[in-house]
């Protein structure tokens, strides 16, 4: 599975989303379209920065509920079967232009609370990885046009 199919969550990950998504959605949403009526009621809405103020935390809000909306609907919810290749879900260990790393190819809603880089499977250096193992080398183009080459020193599931 990687990251074009939909995103890897472990369960805590996608509870602590859902959560999220219930809250903005079931309290958040009612609350600013309070705020708004109130912030309409104060007159003149050209002049009315709290007016426009509320009216751009809407606009914030429903993008979150979107994404969020999103990402639970697409979600592979669970454990990864690691079989030893880098795909969504792993800590990878290794040497990027000479530079030791350890980062997670994933999500990073799922490595909230560590202190992991991540890199989604879709990003160059994400992509270059999946289906790597340890030992292996790779090279992406990097988003300045630089070509980097990387090598594999060590993989293993997400443990949380």
């Amino acid at each position: 599975m990687t990251e074009t199919t939909g995103t890897w969550l472990t369960q805590e990950a996608y509870d602590r989303l859902q959560a999220e998504y219930d809250e903005l959605v079931n309290v958040k949403r009612a609350e600013i379209v309070k705020e708004i009526d109130e912030r309409r009621q104060e007159g003149d809405l050209k002049e009315n920065g709290g007016y426009h103020a509320a009216r751009d935390e809407q606009a914030k809000m429903e993008a979150r509920i979107e994404e969020l909306r999103h990402k639970l609907a697409n979600a592979h919810v669970g454990e990864i079967a690691f079989s030893g290749a880098i795909d969504a879900g792993t800590v990878v260990t290794a040497e990027v232009m000479g530079r030791e790393m350890k980062f997670l190819v994933g999500s990073r809603e799922i490595a909230d609370g560590t202190d992991l880089d991540v890199f989604s499977a879709q990003s160059p250096l994400g992509a270059a990885l999946i289906g790597r193992k340890p030992g292996e080398e790779t090279s992406y183009v990097a988003p300045n046009g630089k070509e980097i080459t990387v090598k594999v020193l060590h993989a293993e599931p997400f443990g949380g």
